[in-house]
């Protein structure tokens, strides 16, 4: 399975006032997300970080990443120091930027939030980070019939996020949608194109 995440800002103490996080100190923050992820993840289990996952070193981060269980992925972000030259060994690849095809789904990986994005008039889902919102952010993101969603800990319990759920965020609401109301949503959102042409 395929899970996503992003922000975790790990031993960065001012995250904890910046974005309003419930954690006393540095140190609960940051024993809180291994567990949470070690507790979602399996070895072999696929985890794709959407940025910001430490700004300390290499080294640093590697011990952190090497906590962590499965295969591990990272999409740069802006505080991402460390993987600018990556040569740890903890990651599967560094990018910017990626297209992830699994399960019948496009997922456009970004630390950004994108306005548009490659596919999305085709129902590409677009998954991102970078917001430091709540999981209202998602909810309005339905409002809108934008299949864009913030994989961020600050939307996301603290917590890797896993395709089939991020599938049926969007699905379940689709379904809920009275079929009158999917044709004023626009295009690339949870209606069905077909209806909309």
């Amino acid at each position: 399975m395929e899970f996503f995440t992003g922000d975790q800002h790990l031993c960065h103490a001012n995250a904890i006032k910046y974005f309003n996080r419930p954690f006393s100190d540095v140190e609960t923050m940051n024993e809180t997300m291994v567990g949470n992820w070690n507790r979602t993840v399996s070895d072999e289990d696929e985890v794709y970080i959407l940025g910001d996952f430490t700004m300390r070193d290499t080294e640093y981060a590697d011990r952190f990443l090497a906590r962590l269980r499965g295969k591990k992925y990272l999409i740069r972000g802006n505080h991402d120091y460390f993987a600018q030259h990556y040569e740890g060994r903890q990651l599967e690849w560094v990018k910017d930027y990626y297209e992830l095809q699994r399960g019948g789904a496009c997922f456009v990986l970004c630390h950004y939030p994108l306005a548009d994005w490659n596919r999305k008039k085709h129902g590409a889902y677009h998954l991102h980070g970078h917001a430091h919102g709540d999981f209202r952010y998602n909810l309005r993101q339905l409002a809108e019939g934008t299949r864009r969603y913030d994989v961020g800990v600050d939307a996301n319990d603290f917590t890797p996020v896993a395709r089939d759920a991020i599938l049926r965020f969007f699905k379940d609401t689709e379904n809920s949608v009275p079929k009158n109301e999917k044709g004023r949503r626009g295009r690339g959102s949870l209606g069905n194109d077909k209806d909309e042409e």
